[in-house]
């Protein structure tokens, strides 16, 4: 199984191949501009899980506009939207979702720059960076204590358009998907696509052999982006299985840094892996992992949850939780928005009292002349 989809290994052999090839391959990179001015140029030895997370999005994103069944051939040209998902991850600082906008954010979440990330502090970069990103608006929803919350995704994801018939009128309490994708046009929620992370703890020292079987069912999901992980500070992005191996793309390659060429496109030929793809036991994943899932419309979300219901929820020691409703225990769920950023030239003056320093005519000389 790759992505959703599974491909029967005695007949369909190269189809397989392409089809993990065509995903988009993300690994370190030298001699780009250095991150923030005076940081590192390469991210060789750290920015691993950085290019994982960044292989999971750019899944999201070719699902989102190209659909999951993208073929990719070397020298084929591509739609322009392909190229267009490419140069937002380019190494430059002016890239939405580069090497430079992640490490830079990973400040935020406590994380210096050019120190290693774990699963769940690239998801919360790759949440708090989509806000910036108006092309692909994508909504993120990062799961916390293990658990899924249907009402606070529901929140997140029903956009109501500005129009200003409706601008006053609130929905209808008791939208269902079947009146709400007829009422869409008549100015009710439509639905933001949707990035679903899922970070876990599926052991202490080791994978708990317990969830292998739902791990793996998650490969399965049409829905799937697969997984972040690997073992201690060595992330990989594992994109299906076969038997109890899992099939992951590797970022630990260093290339050099390609930009956009005269013509506005990327020569993308190191952007995909060719050799055949690697492969480790499952039970030699470290256990600290984020699933992700990507639900373009509204029925892909609702068939998700029914899925999750029937394939994880029916073990004994469940994976996840799926919850219908905000737990009350919770601080209340708000919808993340763009920070304004905006400078007054007040923060460049350490008190109030440096200002009343001034005033003190005594503090000026009068000079005769």
């Amino acid at each position: 199984w790759i992505l959703g989809k599974q491909h029967l290994l005695k007949t369909e052999k190269s189809k397989l191949l392409s089809d993990i090839s065509a995903r988009l391959w993300f690994t370190y990179r030298r001699k780009f501009s250095p991150i923030g001015g005076t940081g590192p140029s390469s991210d060789a030895g750290w920015g691993c899980m950085l290019r994982c997370g960044q292989m999971m999005l750019a899944q999201a994103l070719i699902c989102r506009h190209l659909g999951r069944d993208l073929n990719w051939e070397k020298q084929k040209e591509q739609p322009k939207e392909y190229q267009r998902i490419l140069q937002c991850f380019l190494d430059r600082k002016d890239c939405c979702y580069s090497i430079h906008q992640m490490a830079q954010m990973g400040v935020g979440e406590g994380k210096s720059i050019g120190e290693w990330f774990g699963p769940n502090t690239v998801a919360q970069v790759l949440k708090k960076l989509a806000l910036f990103d108006e092309w692909n608006s994508l909504a993120v929803y990062v799961s916390m204590d293990n658990t899924v919350v249907i009402e606070d995704i529901k929140k997140m994801c029903c956009i109501l358009p500005l129009s200003a018939d409706t601008a006053g009128e609130s929905p209808p309490s008791s939208l269902n998907a079947s009146n709400r994708s007829k009422s869409t046009s008549a100015g009710w929620p439509a639905w933001k696509p949707l990035l679903l992370i899922v970070p876990l703890r599926l052991g202490i020292n080791q994978i708990n052999p317990v969830y292998v079987d739902a791990f793996k069912e998650c490969f399965k999901m049409p829905q799937s982006l697969g997984a972040l992980g690997g073992k201690p500070n060595n992330a990989y992005y594992f994109i299906g299985f076969l038997g109890d191996e899992l099939i992951f793309l590797d970022p630990h390659t260093t290339q050099t840094f390609v930009d956009t060429e005269e013509n506005g496109t990327v020569d993308d030929q190191t952007f995909h892996c060719l050799q055949s793809p690697q492969r480790m036991n499952i039970l030699n994943l470290d256990p600290s992992v984020a699933l992700g899932f990507f639900c373009k419309e509204e029925k892909d979300f609702d068939s998700w949850c029914s899925l999750v219901q029937k394939e994880i929820l029916k073990e004994n020691l469940r994976m996840f939780e799926l919850v219908q409703k905000h737990p009350s225990h919770w601080p209340p769920f708000i919808p993340p928005a763009k920070p304004e950023v905006t400078t007054t030239g007040a923060e460049f003056i350490d008190s109030t009292e440096q200002l009343e320093e001034f005033d003190l005519e005594e503090d000026f000389e009068i000079l005769s002349v």
